[in-house]
């Protein structure tokens, strides 16, 4: 009986301790302070992960528990970001209800696997959806609020606007969300499909906490290269606090030249930095930054035959960094 007692004992310890080292578990409620994201212990955690693609077109069939519960697993990714689609067709404009719920799906499933996750508000004219912005993230954060997996991305990639513009916007969207959720991080986005972070460090959003900002980049596109790098870093030394939560092998269009050495120097520029990230993206669409072949399943398991190049390197490098 004793033997048994001990068995059962050692058991329940072995299952805490791999729940402890969950990455929620071991970051805890992640903050802004002294212009830098950190967790629980006054640390910056780098995040590694996945986007999850338009939760449109053939994206959307990704987004459940089983795609979550896989690249959590198998892929070891810290973050992944649901980009909920709002235009232009089948999307949160059109399909409220709907939308949310795909969104709810995926993160419910982080929060049990313990990784974080971006709710990213995908859209290009966010300024355009004000109202329905307020709605959907006043009820995520009364759903997740207190829940340290969470993240607010509230306006993805804003184009040819101005800063004061995206700030008007996320001031209000920001206020909204601390109605109920007064702690979890929010990022803000900037023009020029988060581009320009330099002109945002000029004249950051100001009187609230835990708030960081979200720079862009698709690693093998020529407009991409010396002169964003200086942008970001200039940010950077500016004081402005970056998480990368989308980037691409490929080019500005999804598609293009898969450039591996143009892939490790900015590979190597956000392990220099330490700047979190998640990658563009869960798709099989015949693109190359989709990281899933035509067909794959829609449940994960995927082999090395079912991953793209870009899946096949994605899948390595959060392997070998996420230990």
């Amino acid at each position: 009986m004793k033997r048994l007692t001990w068995i059962f004992l050692f058991i329940i310890v072995i299952n805490v301790s791999l729940f402890a080292q969950t990455p929620v578990a071991v970051n805890g409620a992640l903050r802004v302070e002294n212009n830098q994201i950190i967790n629980q212990n006054g640390v910056a955690p780098q995040l590694r992960g996945i986007s999850f693609s338009w939760s449109l077109w053939q994206g959307r069939k990704y987004y459940n528990p089983a795609v979550v519960d896989w690249l959590a697993g198998d892929f070891k990714v810290s973050i992944i970001r649901a980009s909920m689609g709002v235009e232009p067709d089948h999307g949160y404009l059109q399909e409220p209800f709907l939308q949310q719920q795909l969104i709810t799906n995926v993160v419910d499933q982080a929060i049990k696997d313990g990784i974080y996750v971006l709710i990213d508000w995908h859209d290009h004219h966010s300024s355009q959806h004000l109202q329905q912005s307020k709605i959907f993230f006043a009820d995520m954060a009364k759903r997740y609020k207190g829940l340290p997996n969470v993240i607010y991305e509230i306006w993805n990639e804003p184009t040819a606007v101005s800063w004061d513009t995206v700030k008007n916007y996320a001031v209000q969207i920001i206020t909204e969300i601390r109605k109920y959720d007064p702690d979890n991080l929010i990022v803000v986005g900037s023009p020029h499909w988060d581009q320009d972070v330099d002109v945002v460090a000029a004249d950051p959003v100001k009187g609230f906490k835990n708030i960081a900002y979200s720079f862009h980049f698709y690693a093998s596109d020529p407009y991409h290269q010396e002169k964003l790098r200086a942008k970001a870093n200039l940010a950077l030394k500016m004081g402005l606090p970056l998480i990368i939560t989308e980037w691409g092998v490929g080019e500005a269009n999804g598609n293009g030249k898969f450039d591996i050495n143009l892939v490790k120097t900015w590979a190597d520029w956000m392990e220099e930095h330490k700047l979190s990230w998640t990658n563009w993206n869960i798709t099989d669409k015949t693109e190359t930054t989709a990281l899933l072949m035509p067909g794959a399943s829609e449940n994960g398991g995927w082999t090395d035959s079912q991953l793209t190049q870009a899946g096949q390197y994605i899948r390595q490098r959060l392997r070998e960094l996420n230990k």
